[in-house]
């Protein structure tokens, strides 16, 4: 054991075998080293070996499927999605909510979050081999689970709420009841988010690694490549879109055996999709190599990814393409900027040279987590004969892995050295405009196309004097067609900043206006009788709603707040019959706030009875039967 464990630490250091521990992966700027401390606190505290890029390494059947219907999926480990991968298992639940949600394995429940978007309602369980599962868009917990959670919402007058457990409070058993399936938080439909995270980083694994009841013998197909030039930034230039065909032995370029590139030096990147045995579902690739005349060069490997680097997704694809409507092309370099862990050099970053003027072969193998293979092969040479577009250099750059600043008139734009995947031409355009509020002119600096790692500091100096009654409701809004994004502002000075993640139109603002609150009713106390629930749905101009608070009687009442707008209470024994008052106050982002408050009154409900039937009328029948009449 203690052998193994030491050639693991080693592996850790010096071979990069195990991707799960991420976070001591050596990069540029980080000491090539470990302390004995570091060594020895690992050997007595860490309950599991983290194992290498291997499925068999890893626990196998140790985790139970967490529903009782036939295991399916929606979406696996990698898959993309906006600003981020996918971190775990999408579970089917047939489209239906509330079914039970059961642990996978052994332990006690360590965490509870409940939130608007996101996972929604959520529980983690602590295993005594080191792994933490997830279970998320959870309707109800489990009856004691619930109200312990309902007594530290009202205990912090809070609905969202994140609660860390000891491992005495709520212990379970491999298969016991946890949940109601739901469709709570970020979910686009019903179904069960399921994570298996490494205890002590909280790095997400794949949980098809660890012998979930999934078959899959299908290899993964290729639909697309790209090729884009790389004599200068990725974003300098668009790529180049390449048709494929699957031939007997794999696949390959249609009617291109051999590309030509006026390009001496270039890259590429794939659009493909897995599907499991028996499943119409495209899911997203395990990994990806690219060889060059026979030798490895660069592989991504999607088999472990921390939430601290997901946004690098970003780089990984091609983002502007996507953007502007394209489906994802995952690239098989890695970018200056890029530091997600995912990429492991074998023989450069992925660009390939080609100014040798010579035919070079290439071929790109992609993976499932069952080890199920595709390849593509095809020809690339360069041509100085074909002419090759270029975009003109402007005098001053954002580059990667450096601190940017833009300074203009009244403008000031902060970017830490995390922020750029690949250096960018800056672009920058002042818009005057005449607003009642607005306190500065239009600052246009490049556009979202193009993403930011992470956030940078946005400073404005407003143009005009700010009375002294505005200074505290400042804002400043990022705006890109119909994309908004609303900070509340600090002043430094005379300048006004805030923080943002994306490129776009930059304006401040003062926000005088209050939110709104739809009313509850009409009457100096209103018969809520008949109803189950109450619902608001504040508004705001610049629609930031930043907090919402309501009292029954003088004491906080919880509303609910799954997705969208509207606060929901469902009448419980907070509110017993009688005569109430309700008060409602909501707050926007600038500190404007409403209050408005209402008397209700609730009694047993009575559905009122259905008029009797009509008595049948009083018209004489005839009692002759037919055919009694005799013929004369």
């Amino acid at each position: 054991m203690g052998n193994f464990f030491f050639q693991k630490v080693y592996d850790i250091c010096f071979l990069k075998s195990l991707p799960s521990l991420n976070f001591v992966l050596l990069k540029k700027r980080r000491p090539r080293y470990f302390t004995l401390s570091f060594l020895l606190a690992m050997l007595l505290h860490w309950p599991v070996i983290i194992f290498p890029q291997d499925r068999t390494a890893y626990p196998q059947h140790y985790f139970r499927w967490p529903l009782d219907i036939k295991p399916a999926i929606v979406a696996n480990m990698g898959e993309l999605r906006n600003n981020h991968w996918h971190m775990g298992l999408d579970m089917r639940t047939n489209q239906r909510e509330n079914l039970k949600v059961y642990a996978a394995a052994t332990g006690y429940i360590s965490k509870i979050r409940i939130e608007k978007f996101g996972f929604g309602r959520s529980i983690m369980i602590t295993h005594p081999n080191g792994f933490t599962t997830l279970y998320a868009h959870l309707n109800d917990f489990f009856p004691a689970l619930d109200a312990y959670v309902t007594q530290q919402q009202y205990k912090q007058e809070s609905w969202a709420i994140e609660l860390e457990l000891s491992k005495e409070k709520f212990p379970v058993t491999k298969g016991q009841f946890i949940a109601y399936s739901g469709n709570t938080g970020g979910s686009q439909g019903p179904h069960t988010h399921f994570e298996i995270r490494n205890t002590w980083t909280g790095t997400c694994l794949n949980p098809l690694l660890f012998g979930m009841p999934l078959p899959d013998n299908v290899a993964p197909t290729f639909l697309k490549l790209a090729m884009y030039d790389r004599s200068g930034s990725i974003y300098e230039h668009a790529g180049h879109f390449f048709p494929l065909r699957k031939t007997g032995t794999g696949y390959n370029v249609l009617n291109t055996p051999l590309i030509k590139t006026a390009s001496h030096k270039v890259s590429f990147a794939i659009q493909a999709f897995d599907r499991l045995t028996g499943s119409k579902n495209e899911d997203g690739i395990f990994s990806a190599r690219l060889f060059v005349d026979e030798k490895p060069v660069v592989e991504f490997s999607l088999d472990s990814i921390s939430y601290e680097k997901t946004r690098y997704l970003n780089a990984h694809t091609d983002y502007k393409y996507h953007f502007n409507g394209g489906p994802f092309f995952q690239h098989l370099s890695q970018l200056p900027g890029e530091h997600s862990g995912v990429y492991h050099q074998e023989g450069g970053d992925g660009t390939i040279d080609l100014s040798d003027g010579e035919v070079h072969q290439v071929r790109i193998e992609i993976r499932d987590a069952y080890k199920n293979v595709s390849q593509l092969n095809f020809s690339v040479q360069y041509d100085n004969s074909l002419a090759l577009d270029r975009f003109s250099s402007a005098a001053q750059r954002f580059l990667p892995n450096y601190v940017n600043v833009l300074e203009k008139a009244g403008f000031e734009m902060y970017l830490p050295e995390t922020c750029m995947y690949d250096t960018l031409t800056s672009f920058y355009n002042r818009i005057n405009t005449i607003s009642e509020y607005a306190v500065s002119a239009i600052h246009q600096v490049n556009d979202p196309s193009v993403p930011v790692h992470g956030e940078f500091t946005v400073r404005i100096k407003p143009d005009k004097p700010v009375p002294p009654e505005w200074r505290n409701k400042m804002i400043i809004q990022r705006s890109y067609r119909n994309d908004n994004t609303v900070r509340r502002a600090e002043w430094n000075g005379e300048w006004l900043s805030a923080r943002f993640s994306d490129f776009g139109s930059f304006q401040a603002f003062a926000d005088l206006v209050p939110p709104t609150i739809n009313d509850l009713g009409k009457a100096d106390t209103i018969d809520l009788s008949g109803t189950k629930r109450i619902v608001f749905q504040p508004d705001d101009n610049f629609d930031a709603i930043k907090s919402f608070r309501a009292e029954l009687d003088g004491k906080w009442l919880r509303f609910t707040n799954d997705k969208g707008r509207s606060y929901i209470y469902i009448f419980d024994q907070r509110c017993p019959y009688g005569t109430h008052r309700l008060t409602v106050t909501v707050e926007d982002l600038a500190g404007n706030t409403t209050t408005k408050t209402w008397w209700f009154e609730r009694h047993p409900y009575t559905p009122k009875k259905k008029s009797s039937a009509k008595k049948s009328s009083n018209k004489k029948t005839s009692s002759k039967k037919k055919g009694t009449t005799k013929k004369k």
